[in-house]
């Protein structure tokens, strides 16, 4: 049975591969992504063939690297019915780039976006969810470039990322310009991530389920989850000499994440983030 109809979640993939992870940056470097086996086309392309099995549609946060490369996979997506959205050119941290830098990266993988796929490309995520507290000028960048949404600040407490005190759901950052967050459950006074990655792979799914059932419950507003292609893949190549907690996140219950991926898909509702927050039926969302 389907989770509380009248809601529809967004659901989103960050579509990058296994080897742009932003954790093996340290093992990687960008000069080898062209020699490294990319493994990204083939994956999209099963998610393409569950979201259609499932009637689900879903945004695609994309890479500009991978658009350049495989323009026929972005073009897939749309004529799918799925929004295609940024997640920058070259997959680099906001708060590892200048202001100006930013600019390039994310005005540079807008037009690529939308020359290869003809439609207009309006949402952004930053790569490791890097816009916070330290660098909100990154949202002055964003409606600079001509976005009208962000799903880059993440209301949690993480190692690498977070702004826990930020708003919980959709809210208008800038003029024109709204930022939708990935979803957590309050509870004990403290944000749980509650919208995918590593998260979904590691809790049982029957708890993944209940936090997005009582974040209905409780809140009344639509989830955004969060995904990537390499996390169906179960075959993709291990890197080596990696940490122990890098190890660990990366590959944690991979094996298991498309089967998850399809009782997700069958217990709750799922659209686009377009549809979702800014169409004209959209619920007004506040300024903060």
């Amino acid at each position: 049975m389907r989770s509380m109809p009248s809601i529809t979640n967004a659901l989103t993939i960050d579509v990058e591969d296994y080897f742009q992870v932003s954790a093996f940056a340290p093992y990687i470097e960008r000069s080898e992504w062209d020699l490294r086996e990319c493994r990204v086309e083939r994956n999209v392309d099963r998610i393409l063939a569950l979201l259609q099995e499932n009637n689900a549609h879903a945004t695609f946060f994309t890479l500009g690297w991978i658009a350049e490369r495989y323009p026929a996979l972005v073009r897939r997506i749309v004529d799918g019915g799925h929004e295609l959205a940024s997640h920058g050119y070259g997959h680099e941290r906001v708060s590892d780039l200048s202001e100006e830098a930013f600019f390039h990266d994310i005005h540079h993988a807008k037009g690529l976006l939308e020359d290869i796929a003809g439609v207009c490309v309006q949402g952004y995520r930053a790569p490791s969810f890097s816009i916070g507290s330290g660098n909100l000028w990154a949202l002055d960048t964003l409606q600079r470039a001509g976005y009208r949404y962000s799903s880059s600040i993440y209301p949690i407490r993480h190692d690498h990322y977070g702004m826990p005190d930020a708003p919980r759901f959709a809210y208008q950052v800038r003029d024109g310009l709204m930022e939708v967050p990935p979803t957590t459950l309050r509870i004990f006074h403290r944000n749980l991530p509650s919208s995918g990655g590593g998260y979904f792979r590691l809790l049982p799914y029957a708890l993944s389920r209940w936090m997005l059932r009582e974040v209905h419950r409780q809140d009344h507003s639509p989830a955004v989850f969060y995904f990537h292609p390499w996390e169906v893949d179960v075959e993709q190549p291990r890197v080596q000499g990696i940490s122990f907690k890098t190890h660990f996140r990366h590959y944690v219950n991979i094996g298991r994440m498309e089967r998850r991926l399809g009782h997700l898909l069958r217990d709750f509702h799922w659209g686009r983030m377009d549809h979702i927050f800014l169409s004209p039926k959209a619920q007004e969302v506040p300024l903060v």
